[in-house]
């Protein structure tokens, strides 16, 4: 059986042409759903025979309606299901732009299994339909009509500047079991079809002005029962969602408890010594040599504590700042020369080879503002401060794929094995058997790996005690920007 349309109709507009038409209702999707379903019910418990006109989204959740009342009436029913015979184009402003359960500009050819008594009724891709859905129930003793219509979207509204979207734009539903309604529809689709197509209906067919009484008992408390199914489905996921959020804040809130508590702890400790060092400064029997170690004692934990302050400074401030900080393109080469260049002078006060290779056709990297040079600088000068004298710091960067990677690499005093997944902690500072104090407020990594995260990078470590370590950085190379930082960048 073949069914095509010589002309174009929009169901919304036969409905709206009859006298005295039915008044749409602004309704949701999940509305729309519940009565597809409730007439369905009515269909397969009667056991009616009908013939049905059909368009609905793709979606599985949809179609299976389809599938019920076919597998159940059988042979006896007919189902025309029109179908747009392209996909629209991805943002086409008048197809709506998102699809989503219940969307009325669904265009794909609906996944419903092929049979003889299932027409596909091809329609051209700009046809009115794009933007309506309906099923239409057409037997001698009972027919009805269930029809959603979306406006085309507003450009822009003049008074308060928002475009409108289609999650805040209307979802007009029009549901009716009046016959004069139905048959102006039916009557439309015959004169919008083809003549070389195959009757859709027997020449004598005309709707039942109404339906008997007891159908529509029937159907109004089926529509209830599925409204009441849709609703508890609604709030079972609302309330999901609340409590994933509840729990969301619980643990934001322990989080922030517990990172005042390593606040407190890392404050305390040099304010400690510091107390400890006056009350021995005081005593009258102490000798020069002590005193120049006790005020010296002050003097590194009065570093100390300024680098914590100062650190927690920079980390409050980067994690406020970083999520609207815009990414943007940078060159390897144009940043690690210079980096290097300012902590030569370091290197050689501790007989530090220091060397690079960063070569110039390296294609340009995607990272937040300013980053780069406080990823490289951070890392180097962690790769000196942990490299004895007389030891060698190499930074190298090569391409990896889709990626640039950018690796430092020392011969330094290393880290454990059971260290290294805590390095990037807040306040975390590794623990050696050497007695030197290499100080530091144990943020640097923190921020480091803050920043690549917001740039889609990563980095990786690799080390062993007293050989060593490498820090590997990943960045996205240009036109590699990951799909959600882009999607953010959009925005």
């Amino acid at each position: 059986m073949n069914v095509s349309l010589a002309k174009d109709l929009s169901v919304y507009q036969l409905v709206m042409g009859v006298q005295a038409p039915p008044k749409p209702l602004s309704l949701s999707p999940a509305t729309l759903l519940s009565l597809v379903r409730a007439q369905i019910d009515l269909l397969i418990e009667q056991q009616i025979a009908a013939t049905l006109w059909v368009k609905l989204p793709p979606e599985k959740i949809w179609q299976s309606e389809l599938a019920r009342y076919q597998s159940s009436v059988g042979a006896s029913s007919l189902i025309y299901t029109c179908q747009i015979e392209e996909r629209e184009k991805e943002g086409d402003e008048e197809a709506g732009g998102d699809k989503g359960e219940g969307e009325v500009n669904a265009s794909m050819s609906p996944s419903f299994p092929s049979s003889p008594h299932h027409v596909p009724v091809h329609l051209p891709p700009d046809s009115q339909l794009r933007r309506e859905n309906f099923l239409m129930v057409l037997s001698p003793q009972f027919c009805s009509l269930i029809l959603a219509h979306r406006p085309l979207k507003k450009r822009k509204n003049q008074t308060s500047g928002k475009v409108n979207t289609n999650k805040n734009q209307p979802l007009l539903i029009i549901t009716t079991v009046e016959g004069r309604v139905i048959q102006q529809v039916l009557d439309g689709i015959q004169q919008a079809i083809a003549p070389e197509s195959s009757p859709i209906l027997p020449a004598d067919f005309i709707c039942p002005t109404v339906p008997q009484a007891a159908l529509m008992n029937q159907l109004l408390a089926k529509q209830l029962l599925r409204q009441d199914e849709i609703n508890r489905q609604i709030i079972t996921i609302r309330t999901t969602k609340f409590q994933q959020q509840n729990q969301e804040l619980h643990n934001k809130e322990q989080l922030k408890d517990e990172y005042l508590k390593n606040i407190c702890q890392e404050l305390r400790t040099p304010l400690t010594h510091m107390k400890t060092a006056l009350s021995l400064l005081n005593s009258p029997n102490l000798k020069p040599p002590q005193r120049q170690r006790y005020l010296q004692m002050l003097n590194t934990q009065c570093d100390h504590q300024n680098s914590l302050i100062t650190g927690l400074l920079e980390l409050v401030q980067l994690e406020r700042n970083l999520e609207g900080t815009s990414l943007e393109s940078v060159r390897l080469s144009e940043i690690v020369p210079g980096v290097v260049s300012t902590y030569q002078p370091v290197a050689q006060e501790k007989g530090i080879m220091l060397a690079y290779t960063v070569p110039t056709e390296l294609p340009s990297i995607w990272c937040v503002s300013g980053g780069l040079r406080q990823i490289v600088i951070n890392l180097l000068h962690n790769s000196l401060k942990f490299t004895p004298n007389g030891g060698q710091v190499w930074v190298r960067a090569r391409t990896q794929g889709d990626y640039v990677q950018l690796e430092f690499r020392d011969t330094g005093i290393g880290i454990a094995e059971n260290e290294i997944p805590k390095i990037f902690d807040r306040f975390y500072r590794v623990r050696t058997a050497a007695t030197e104090d290499y100080g530091g407020a144990g943020l640097g990594l923190t921020i480091v790996q803050q920043l690549l995260l917001r740039c889609g990078g990563s980095i990786s470590v690799k080390s062993k005690l007293y050989e060593g370590s490498t820090f590997t950085v990943q960045l996205a190379s240009v036109g590699n920007i990951p799909k959600a930082i882009a999607t953010e960048n959009e925005l």
